[in-house]
């Protein structure tokens, strides 16, 4: 059964970068397809971003679009987010989940109330604050 672990999170000042990562076991993460999302305290599951099996086909929800960056390593069976340009309401939990149906995942990355997914993470904690 896939598991998936997600690690990067920290603290980072305004205009900083940091590089979140979400680690498979138990299974490949391959052909899922992977999701980002986080959830800020007091506030509704955001979806961010997702990425396909192959790699070949990304989404990104405006909110982040153009500051952050996901992409795979299949063979380290690893998904990255790259996050550029942090900004104090990018703060919150982050979470990767994966599903095998990249529709289905897109779909839920655009309605988070959705919450069929195969996989989910633990979440890693993420604060921009100087």
């Amino acid at each position: 059964q896939l598991q998936l672990v997600e690690s990067g999170g920290g603290l980072v000042q305004p205009g900083g970068t940091l590089t979140l990562s979400c680690a498979a076991s138990g299974s490949t993460l391959y052909p899922y397809a992977i999701g980002w999302f986080r959830q800020a305290p007091g506030k509704e599951r955001e979806g961010l971003s997702c990425i396909d099996s192959s790699g070949e086909t990304t989404y990104y929800a405006d909110s982040v679009k153009g500051r952050f960056t996901i992409s795979r390593d299949n063979s380290k069976n690893t998904v990255h987010l790259q996050m550029n340009s942090l900004k104090p309401e990018d703060t919150a939990v982050y979470y990767c989940a994966a599903d095998l149906v990249h529709t289905r995942l897109l779909a839920t990355i655009l309605t988070p109330r959705l919450n069929a997914l195969d996989a989910w993470g633990q979440g890693t904690v993420v604060t921009v604050s100087s």
